[in-house]
């Protein structure tokens, strides 16, 4: 069985490609599950489109169920197409998302952290002339917002839990064990799932989020995986995938899943 939950499509405003394309590229990539899981609508401002290159509109956001749903029943017996999204975790607008986003059938939703202290998580200024010290507050805020997302009920998958490291390298080597570990910790006793995101090869990383590191304390912890590529063109759907089921079976897992109508689907790797 072979899936993909993480694509985008050009309602974000920052990939190529409409919904149509990602499932046939999913179809000549082998999956039999694809989810499409575009980035919701900024909800904290009254703007339609705060940041129009990064969320798609508030506005767009019931076409894009339809969309979806429309295509699932064009493409039942082909593709298993899923109902997901990708959205930020806000605490103090958590409420207001949970309710707009409940209106909605989604297979699943994947809780993202993309910004701390209001700074994106990919801006690698953000590290310019910070002390040790403060690196290390920052890495631990980070991994705290994790927690939360986990603890807070909203999602099914967290997402990319180590891309703070896209275009900070460095960032694995900050000293924050502790935060980590006790994220992980949460994220296993709350049974939502991480994804293995083979998009940190867009960035100057390179690789795939999270590190081994990271996966082998998720495997002690009894934390779930699946796997995402975060297309943001049609090409990468499912690019790496042999690869992660390969390195996942050598590290220990032997199962990883997918989500439908929000119940867990185990798949032996």
């Amino acid at each position: 069985m072979k899936f993909d939950l993480h694509t985008h499509h050009f309602r974000c405003g920052h990939a190529d490609g409409n919904i149509r394309d990602y499932i046939e590229a999913g179809i000549q990539a082998g999956l039999q599950v694809i989810g499409i899981s575009d980035h919701s609508p900024f909800l904290c401002s009254e703007e339609d489109q705060a940041f129009p290159h990064i969320y798609m509109a508030k506005s767009q956001l019931a076409a894009y169920v339809q969309e979806v749903l429309q295509l699932k029943k064009e493409y039942a017996g082909r593709i298993d197409v899923l109902l997901g999204l990708e959205t930020d975790y806000f605490p103090e607008y958590a409420e207001l998302y949970r309710s707009t986003l409940a209106q909605y059938p989604f297979d699943y939703l994947i809780g993202s952290v993309h910004n701390t202290e209001g700074i994106s998580i990919f801006n690698k200024n953000r590290w310019n002339n910070l002390s040790t010290a403060r690196k290390i507050a920052v890495k631990q805020g980070y991994y705290e917002l994790i927690a939360e997302s986990a603890r807070s009920g909203m999602f099914q998958i967290l997402g990319h839990i180590d891309a703070m490291k896209g275009n900070y390298p460095l960032f694995s080597e900050i000293t924050a064990d502790e935060s980590v570990e006790r994220a992980l910790k949460i994220i296993g006793e709350c049974g939502v799932a991480i994804e293995i995101n083979t998009s940190g090869k867009t960035k100057l990383v390179g690789g795939w989020y999270p590190s081994d590191a990271i996966l082998e304390r998720a495997l002690h912890y009894g934390v779930a995986v699946t796997f995402g590529s975060d297309a943001h063109v049609p090409s990468r759907v499912g690019d790496e995938w042999e690869q992660v089921r390969t390195r996942l079976r050598e590290i220990g897992f032997t199962e990883w899943v997918y989500y439908k109508e929000k119940k867990k689907v185990t798949v032996p790797l």
